[in-house]
């Protein structure tokens, strides 16, 4: 155990009781500076302390952590989350994940981790991914697909984590082309699907998804509190992470196994009743430049079809989605 993890059995076995500074000092064979900076690190964590002199410290709550047995208990699934990792930090879920893949594991793992000290997202972005706030994890699956449809799988991921939020916590999220969830503008919700390609097959593909659950606004950077929101701030309640990950992963479970059975159409009708992009004039910027139209649907590919003002209709496969207002 780390340090700051063997300081937090130590209080938790004097069970709401006060532990000295000198003790904790003694125990672990570290300052008493030292003790004052495990303490802080797991106040990161979410946990809460109080602090007296000549008394030392007593834990007053824990955060609500992401339960491995509770996950399993609240499942609706045969396959997804069914070999389930958690973890209290890692650098990224998708590495942990696309390691197992590389190790034969089979479909549906997923690796939950309580922190992302360098969470990844879209166009190489940094997720800000603190402790105990959001639900960080990557889900792996081995998709007989063609390379050209794998965008599909990143649609099919957003409308699943949209419908799991919508009928679990009440919160009104949509999409945004391709992969961002918003409620009333601001992001609560980013998707990254990487794929791995041999021989111009689909080898697997790794659903990183990041939901920012129980954030107050003084938990966001000054650069992301004006964009960014959290399904408590939206809803006014403190949230169950472990069992909106279940209902995240019954969710994506159901509408996969849908779309191999009936295929893409499906799935595009449930993303363009949930998108936010829908018949709104939006700018698409990209590599190529700027286009602006009205989004008016997705193509068979899961492309964004957009009608410029000339009445010219052209596909997008990929880009930065802004709405015109």
């Amino acid at each position: 155990m780390t340090k700051h993890e063997e300081l937090l059995h130590m209080l938790l076995n004097a069970e709401g009781e006060f532990v000295s500074g000198e003790e904790i000092s003694r125990n672990l064979s570290i300052s008493r500076t030292a003790v004052w900076k495990h303490v802080n690190k797991l106040r990161d964590m979410g946990y809460e302390f109080e602090a007296v002199s000549r008394k030392g410290y007593r834990l007053v709550t824990k955060p609500d952590s992401i339960d491995a047995t509770a996950l399993q208990l609240a499942l609706e699934t045969t396959v997804f989350g069914r070999k389930a990792i958690i973890l209290n930090s890692t650098l990224s879920t998708q590495g942990d994940v696309q390691h197992m893949a590389e190790q034969g594991q089979g479909e549906g793992a997923v690796v939950l981790a309580e922190e992302q000290t360098g969470g990844r997202g879209r166009f190489g972005r940094k997720w800000f991914s603190p402790p105990g706030r959001g639900i960080w994890m990557s889900v792996l699956m081995r998709p007989e697909l063609a390379l050209q449809n794998t965008p599909q799988l990143t649609l099919l991921t957003g409308v699943a984590v949209c419908r799991a939020i919508r009928s679990y916590t009440g919160a009104d999220a949509g999409i945004k082309w391709p992969n961002d969830l918003l409620i009333d503008g601001r992001k609560v919700c980013g998707i990254l699907l990487e794929s791995t390609v041999e021989d111009h097959e689909v080898r697997y593909c790794v659903a990183g998804i990041g939901v920012d659950v129980n954030f107050d606004p003084k938990d966001y950077p000054d650069d992301l509190i004006s964009i960014a929101t959290s399904l408590k701030m939206e809803i006014g309640q403190n949230i169950d992470r472990t069992k909106l990950a279940a209902a995240i992963l019954s969710e994506l479970e159901r509408l996969y196994f849908l779309y191999q059975k009936e295929g893409f159409g499906v799935i595009s009708s449930l993303w363009e009743a949930l998108s936010v992009s829908m018949n709104r004039e939006i700018k698409v910027a990209n590599p190529q430049g700027i286009i602006e139209g009205t989004a008016i649907g997705l193509d068979p590919s899961g492309a964004l079809i957009l009608e410029k003002k000339n009445g010219e209709r052209i596909s997008v496969y990929s880009g930065e989605v802004s709405l015109v207002n």
